[in-house]
């Protein structure tokens, strides 16, 4: 948004200059900056706001507004469906769901009835299906006819349909054939053959297709747009690059909100109580795990009684496995998205990260133990060898935690991954507690064995 346009936009809408040329004007200006001025302007103003702008224009800027339906009452119901019928079908789909039953009723026939067809459509697929996230608004042409006959039905269609980079090709049962580029379908000759410049291998997808597993997918072609088909295989829609940004938006949300422990993205007009109700089925489970961790602790009172010096550097091994284990969660849930990983490959992965962990581990180890001596020489008044005796137990038990880290980070949302439940789910507080659980056993175990058993320290 620029704010020195919008403040044009904004003092053009208030001039007393006639319609005409007030809309004239505003041709040179972005919709999305047209948007935020209309919604910086008081009621009265915005009304003339809205007179200014026809049915078209409007389509393309309520795709901007926060909420649009703050103004169908100024707007009236029957140009309000005016403006909705010449919307994307995929916005005026949004538009629509926001809409209370009753209100969406009345709203219905006033639409025109080729936009009511596309809105049928995209509502007939469930919100997880990406037919769901497509727009009707494509332009397609007929396998067979010549280079001169296709520039002139995209003429026509694109007076409807503004999504002209692509144009996607069918045949006479309206099937998929594939897709022309605008630019080769400008410079080829009026001799030339169709058959040609038709890019017969153009990636597709399936209307009902899940979004989570084609994202992806189409983000990896970078096109404008990629086309829809249904289970014949006829082009029903197509996924333009913004609805492709707002998916890989949308999915990246929802696995922050899962790696933070909720089960979905919170929202800033959801209540209290539901942002609760998302966050605590979580909080539950992470508790009764926190409370198997101290009971673990408990179960190592002895060894704490005879060494208590090790509670120092407790937290030390427990924040570092937790650091590893999400770590390798997200490097995990990231390798995951490629569906096609073979299982060599997968054991190849898990290879690799347990090296790292055990490198990392073996580097970070070794400056425990050399820090930590010095540390407690110093600090603490203990012989050079209690003082390094221990912090080569600190050292070892750092190493030991971090490879099981490592392990645990690519195992657990491997595990979700072959049971179908989303790998994001595997969120970094469960991920963390369970690290703890074995940060503690690794810890006072080896303390146990190490110092009290084998080298008879106390005190």
């Amino acid at each position: 948004m620029n704010l020195n346009y919008v403040k044009e936009i904004a003092k053009w809408m208030q001039s007393d200059r006639p319609v005409a040329e007030v809309r004239e004007e505003l041709l040179n200006y972005h919709d999305r900056d047209i948007a935020f001025a209309i919604e910086s302007l008081d009621g009265a103003a915005r009304k003339k706001a809205f007179q200014i702008l026809d049915e078209e224009r409007l389509a393309d800027v309520f795709s901007y507004f926060k909420a649009p339906l703050e103004y169908m009452d100024e707007i009236g119901m029957e140009r309000f469906a005016a403006i909705v019928s010449d919307m994307d079908s995929d916005d005026a789909v949004d538009v629509l769901e926001e809409l209370d039953d009753a209100t969406r009723k009345r709203l219905a026939p006033l639409l025109q009835a080729d936009a009511r067809k596309a809105i049928r459509l995209i509502r007939s697929y469930d919100e997880d299906e990406i037919g769901s996230q497509m727009t009707t608004n494509f332009v397609r042409i007929s396998q067979g006819i010549s280079v001169k006959q296709a520039t002139r039905s995209l003429i026509l269609q694109a007076d409807k349909n503004d999504n002209i980079n692509t144009i996607y090709v069918s045949d006479g049962e309206r099937h998929y054939v594939g897709a022309i580029d605008l630019k080769d379908l400008i410079t080829a000759r009026e001799y030339d053959d169709l058959e040609d410049i038709i890019v017969s291998s153009y990636p597709y997808v399936f209307a009902e297709e899940k979004i989570d597993a084609c994202v992806d997918k189409i983000k990896e072609y970078a096109e404008d747009s990629i086309p829809v088909l249904d289970e014949e295989r006829r082009i029903v829609g197509v996924i333009t690059a913004t609805d492709i940004t707002e998916l890989v938006d949308e999915e990246m949300g929802e696995d922050y909100a899962m790696l933070a422990g909720m089960t979905e993205a919170s929202d800033l007009d959801e209540t209290t109580f539901q942002s609760m109700k998302k966050r605590l089925p979580w909080l539950i489970l992470l508790l009764f795990l926190g409370m198997g961790v101290s009971s673990v602790v408990g179960l190592f009172e002895q060894v704490v009684a005879q060494v208590a010096l090790i509670v120092c550097f407790q937290s030390l091994i427990l924040d570092m496995a937790g650091n590893v284990g999400t770590q390798s969660l997200a490097v995990t849930i990231r390798i995951l998205m490629d569906e096609n990983l073979s299982l060599g490959e997968k054991w190849k992965f898990i290879g690799k990260e347990l090296r790292v962990g055990t490198y990392n581990g073996l580097l970070l180890g070794g400056m425990a133990f050399l820090f930590i001596g010095i540390y407690v020489t110093a600090a603490k008044g203990k012989t050079l060898a209690y003082a390094f005796t221990v912090s080569g137990c600190v050292g070892i038990s750092l190493l030991v935690a971090m490879m099981i880290s490592s392990l645990v980070g690519v195992l657990t949302p491997m595990f979700f991954h072959k049971i179908k439940v989303d790998p994001a789910v595997a969120s970094g507080p469960l991920i963390t507690t369970i690290n703890d659980l074995v940060a503690v056993v690794t810890y006072y175990g080896l303390s146990w064995l190490l110092l009290i058993r084998m080298c008879g320290i106390h005190g």
